[in-house]
């Protein structure tokens, strides 16, 4: 075949990408089982981080079955559902009506005795997602702990809600106000005395709200779940 032709050219391109795209396709198989335990461990990591546990990629797994004694699912009444929790996509239950949601719910038996509820959260920022786990004491009202995380916010703005300095700022908030849940993440600072507000990141306005929008609309899911 001559090699200046067209039809060459056609044939040699077509055939280098297939090569290409078929040695893709087999990496990404061969990749999908280590991504995906990637994944389970990160998620891991978080829930354990929202009740002061650090751990890592190496012992996250061995924590979680230490410290997280059971996991369920409950529905918009508080009721008990069938199925596992950890497998449940919140992106795509927020999606359905609140009566069809799945809600996760997270039981950890801290060192000291206590009892925790990791609730998960997941909502809008500026640039994309932003989700977390929200730890409430055993009188599932008071936050006991909170980790954030975001998949595009703004270096030293937004994304400061994945930092020990706004996290820790939930610590001893309530949830329920007169039976409804009423959070802030107040811009200019939280009134001092407010139980049911922190303060909003200074420059990150929008990343703050979509968290406050956040924490009001996926805890309002749990509402009689906490109420029980």
């Amino acid at each position: 075949m001559n090699r200046d032709s067209n039809t060459y050219t056609f044939i040699y391109a077509s055939g280098l990408v297939i090569v290409v795209a078929a040695i893709l396709s087999i990496a990404a198989i061969g990749l999908k089982p280590f991504q995906d335990k990637n994944v389970r461990v990160a998620k891991k990591t978080d829930i354990l981080k929202s009740v002061g546990i650090a751990s890592t990629a190496t012992d996250a797994e061995a924590k979680y079955e230490q410290f997280v004694k059971d996991t369920y699912i409950v529905n918009a009444k508080g009721a008990k559902v069938d199925g596992e929790a950890f497998d449940v996509d919140l992106a795509e239950e927020l999606k359905k009506d609140l009566d069809m949601r799945q809600l996760p719910v997270y039981v950890c038996a801290l060192a000291d005795g206590s009892t925790k509820y990791i609730l998960p959260v997941r909502g809008k920022g500026l640039w994309g997602p932003v989700w977390g786990y929200i730890a409430v004491n055993d009188d599932k009202n008071t936050i006991y702990g909170a980790t954030f995380g975001h998949k595009g916010e703004t270096p030293g703005l937004g994304a400061e809600i994945e930092k020990e300095d706004f996290q820790v700022q939930f610590k001893d908030k309530k949830i329920l106000k007169d039976g409804a849940v009423t959070f802030a993440v107040a811009k200019g600072g939280a009134k001092p005395g407010d139980d049911y507000a922190v303060d909003a990141i200074s420059g990150g306005t929008i990343t703050s709200k979509g968290v406050e929008a956040m924490l009001n609309d996926c805890l309002s899911a749990y509402s009689a779940f906490l109420k029980k």
